[in-house]
């Protein structure tokens, strides 16, 4: 999901969709054209059942993007940062900021599955009311599969096992009644991991006996027990870096590249100097204005070395992580995105004053815990 195109935004969040995502609607609509709609409303064309199997697919895409924009909404006005908002063929992720108090993150966490239930019952009412017309067979059929499948979407998605909206509520909960965020996260990753194995082992057994639909189970269980892992090294990662500042994991002094120079007066001169992949730029004022990827710039055409700037050619500094010397370390690793490239700024004011990378956060987290087993 990490290299999926944004395609627009939404409420002014980024939306991005995954090549599977295309996949998802073929799927869902050749199963919905080929079996359910012709065994609920016979008498129909093939192409009419295709049709109106692609359109119900497309509905349940839309609903799972008014689900993540729940989230979206919800975490903005608990003053949550939201990065984007990503679709893909097990449903989508809302990129956001890490919750700083229970509360919210309760919040955040039980929009999704209201919202899916909300949709659900809706469509199902629609359906229903639909269904009452002479001639409106198929569009209330199209409608009820939309419910059901919304209503499905809802009761899974509250299963206690993160990185499921169950599992961030029962996270909420637990950090609630601990008031040890580490120990509610360990504790939803770990719930993740069992359930996810538990949906594996069962997609298996509907497979071997012949239900090839039992091939979600098994995706959807692996991905569970992935993301279960990750939640559970992100704790104690946390953990690790309780209590330290960015300052005390930032490089410092940084070695920077200026913005306005050329590619061709850059790889002439300090780039064959360089010790680094990634480079911050400044501008004339010394403000820091992006990040360098050194590699990306062999992909630009050496005729255009002459005159496109350095600049031009890095991530900006708007969509690079960032933080002043003061913010917990663990708060400003929790802002990393995939496309940072693990680079976080910290900045002061306007002026750049370190660089943490993912090596840095790293190496002090094995520090401290080697330190604390020393002690102990």
């Amino acid at each position: 999901m990490n290299n999926a195109p944004q395609i627009g935004r939404i409420l002014g969040v980024p939306l991005r969709v995954h090549w599977t995502v295309p996949v998802l609607v073929f799927l869902l609509g050749y199963s919905l054209g080929a079996g359910t709609l012709p065994d609920w409303v016979p008498g129909r064309s093939r192409f009419v059942y295709t049709a109106v199997g692609v359109v119900g697919a497309l509905l349940l895409v839309l609903s799972l993007l008014a689900r993540e924009l729940a989230h979206a909404v919800v975490a903005r006005r608990s003053g949550i940062p939201v990065h984007d908002i990503t679709l893909w063929a097990l449903g989508g992720v809302t990129g956001a900021g890490r919750p700083t108090a229970p509360g919210p993150a309760f919040l955040v966490a039980v929009s999704g599955p209201l919202a899916s239930l909300v949709l659900g019952g809706a469509a199902l009412g629609t359906g229903a009311g639909l269904n009452a017309g002479p001639g409106w067979a198929m569009p209330a059929a199209v409608m009820v599969w939309l419910g059901w499948a919304n209503l499905l979407l809802g009761v899974f998605n509250l299963l206690p096992a993160a990185p499921l909206d169950g599992g961030r509520v029962i996270q909420s909960v637990m950090w609630w009644h601990t008031g040890n965020r580490q120990r509610a996260e360990a504790a939803a990753g770990r719930g993740g991991q069992i359930i996810g194995v538990l949906l594996m082992a069962l997609g298996w057994v509907a497979v071997l006996r012949g239900a090839l639909g039992g091939l979600w189970l098994v995706c959807l269980g692996f991905f569970i027990v992935v993301m279960g892992k990750a939640e559970r090294q992100q704790a104690a990662l946390s953990t690790a870096l309780n209590g330290l500042r960015a300052a005390d994991a930032m490089s410092s002094p940084v070695e920077t590249a200026p913005d306005w120079a050329t590619v061709r007066q850059f790889v002439d001169g300090p780039a064959s100097a360089t010790r680094h992949m990634t480079l911050p730029l400044l501008d004339f004022e010394g403000r820091p204005t992006g990040l360098l990827h050194l590699p990306l710039l062999s992909r630009i055409p050496a005729a255009q070395w002459e005159t496109l700037r350095l600049r031009d050619a890095a991530t900006p500094l708007a969509r690079c992580a960032t933080c002043a010397p003061d913010d917990l370390l663990a708060d400003a690793v929790g802002r990393l995105r995939p496309r940072h490239g693990g680079h976080i700024l910290v900045v002061d004011g306007r002026h750049l004053t370190g660089i943490v990378t993912a090596h840095d956060v790293m190496r002090l987290a094995q520090s401290r815990r080697l330190r604390e087993d020393r002690e102990s």
